[in-house]
């Protein structure tokens, strides 16, 4: 669709802050940078990419020097060769598209209280009832799991999540031999973000263990449970006055992005091919995020169903913006993929000469650069694609 493949993000994330910076004049409420567990994002993504860049650069220095024998010279090497200037700003520009959508959204989040208060917890709490014949979701996952063990796994589950979105974005960007790939997932990550925020204003709810604290009563002092006390300081915080905390308001139900981001970094890895085992551990990951979000009440059915809705749709959207499909992926093999990398400008756009079915590449002169690779180009343009 585009002729880069971020400048579609570029312009969610600019559009993004410019209704946040809009949304923050209009309600007179200050813009906040939120910190996460592991400290603020602007410290937390550049220190996660930089231990990618070292775990891309060390083993491969490591293996060229096993006695540790002109060890940094060889790094220094490879530094060069992997990483020029155009790969190091591709990888600037995906976690700044990241990082401004992401603060945009959890502004839009908190102003959330301030546009509409009326909360629709009565109706999905309803809702989950009649789904499950007079039954709460919450109640059914403690009566079948327990409120021991199973709630500290659950635990680690869904705080893992607050590590897991930085590091599958440094990954995508740091290691991905395709741009396209990297920034499909880039793309795909600050929708969610967006369609999330506006999810939020469709259905305001605080969530089961807000709205009926009750049922949670019995659950074990987690990770999860001090993050829930956390949250609900800020909520007061800001609804007392946003302007004498640095806090943002964070609390919102429906849709859940916990279930939808998860969901998108694995159905991303389905489509692009990645190794089974990686496949099956994104997928396992996201039904256990699932779950967490119904064991300790953080949402309500109708949110995780919304959640995988958000996540379809970013996939989707993604995947044409950065020029990929759904449902035809095409695996590129190594030589042609070696050559696609060669041809590549600094905004990731590949010559299409060297791409197109049934060209040979052609030499600087403009003739086949040989009759064998004429025959090897020719006879993958025959060949069928290999299934999805």
């Amino acid at each position: 669709m585009f002729r880069r493949p971020y400048t579609f993000v570029i312009w969610v994330a600019v559009a993004a802050g410019i209704v946040a910076v809009i949304g923050a004049l209009w309600l007179d409420l200050p813009i906040r940078d939120p910190d996460g567990v592991a400290g603020p994002s602007y410290v937390r993504l550049p220190a996660i990419v930089i231990g990618a860049l070292a775990a891309d650069i060390v083993p491969r220095a490591w293996y060229r020097t096993p006695k540790m024998v002109n060890f940094f010279t060889t790094a220094a090497l490879i530094i060069r060769e992997r990483w020029t200037w155009a790969r190091v700003r591709l990888v600037v520009i995906g976690l700044g598209c990241f990082y401004l959508s992401y603060v945009a959204y959890r502004n839009i989040k908190s102003f959330l209280p301030f546009v509409n208060s009326n909360l629709h917890d009565d109706f999905l709490g309803d809702l989950d009832r009649w789904l499950l014949f007079g039954n709460r979701p919450a109640v059914v996952t403690h009566d079948l799991l327990g409120v021991g063990f199973s709630a500290h796994v659950l635990s680690s589950v869904y705080v893992f999540y607050l590590f897991f979105v930085p590091i599958s974005l440094a990954v995508a960007l740091v290691w991905s031999r395709d741009v396209r790939k990297g920034f499909w997932y880039v793309t795909a990550l600050s929708l969610n973000w967006i369609l999330g925020a506006g999810s939020y204003y469709i259905l305001p709810s605080l969530g089961p263990a807000y709205a009926q604290p009750g049922d949670f009563a019995m659950l074990p002092d987690t990770g999860v449970a001090s993050l829930q006390e956390s949250l609900l300081m800020g909520r007061y915080a800001v609804l007392t006055d946003p302007h004498a905390t640095s806090s943002v308001h964070g609390i919102a139900a429906f849709a859940s992005l916990h279930v939808s981001v998860v969901f998108t970094a694995a159905l991303i890895a389905h489509r692009l091919g990645m190794p089974r085992w990686i496949r099956m551990l994104l997928w396992g990951y996201t039904g256990l995020t699932v779950l967490a979000t119904v064991y300790f009440g953080w949402h309500y059915l109708a949110d995780d169903v919304a959640g995988l809705i958000i996540g379809y749709l970013s996939v989707a959207l993604g995947a044409m913006a950065t020029g990929h499909s759904m449902w035809s992926l095409r695996r590129i093999p190594d030589d042609e993929l070696a050559a696609i990398e060669s041809a590549t400008d600094v905004g990731g756009e590949p010559d299409t000469s060297v791409v197109t079915a049934g060209a040979p590449p052609l030499s600087p002169g403009g003739s086949a650069a040989n009759s064998d690779a004429a025959g090897s180009s020719a006879a993958r343009a025959r060949k069928p694609p290999d299934p999805p």
